[in-house]
This record gives structure tokens, C-alpha cells and sequence, in this order.
């Protein structure tokens, strides 16, 4: 499989994943929900996660492990082309 032919389209991709993937995290308040992003108290105790919340960390864990895999495969499509 030739991978120079992907090496720019790679490039965009492993960009893209990785506005999403900061974008994911910067949405996911630790420990707080859209209250305490608004300045309401912390609960303090666990919670599970439900509803958006928990789709929103399976998307994080599938973006990033996306963007691993991609990065690989730029890496070694970059070192194809001699850069």
C-alpha cells in the first residue's frame, strides 16, 4: 500500500481530529455539569455518566483513538517521502 499518495490527506485528517478531540475535552467539565460551568456549586460526590454526557466520552475515546492511528500512519507515510 502506498501511503504518499495519502501523506497530505492524512495531514488534514490528524488536524481535524485533533480540533474535535480538544473540542470533546474543553465541553466535558470534570465534575461539574452546565451549573457549575455557569458558577453553581459542586455536588461533590461520583456520579455516573448519562445521556450526552456519556455519548460525548465514548466520542472521545473513538476520536482518539482515530487520531493515534492516523498519526501512525502519517508518521510512517512523512517518512516514505523523505521529509
Amino acid at each position: 500500500m502506498d501511503l504518499q499518495a495519502f501523506a497530505p490527506y492524512l495531514s488534514i485528517a490528524v488536524i481535524i481530529l485533533a480540533v474535535v478531540i480538544t473540542a470533546l475535552v474543553l465541553l466535558q467539565a470534570k465534575g461539574s455539569d452546565l451549573s457549575g460551568f455557569l458558577g453553581g456549586g459542586d455536588t461533590g460526590g461520583f456520579r455516573t455518566k448519562r445521556g450526552v454526557e456519556a455519548s460525548m466520552h465514548r466520542m472521545t475515546i473513538y476520536f482518539s483513538i482515530a487520531f493515534f492511528i492516523i498519526t501512525f500512519l502519517a508518521f510512517i507515510a512523512w517518512g516514505l517521502m523523505g521529509v
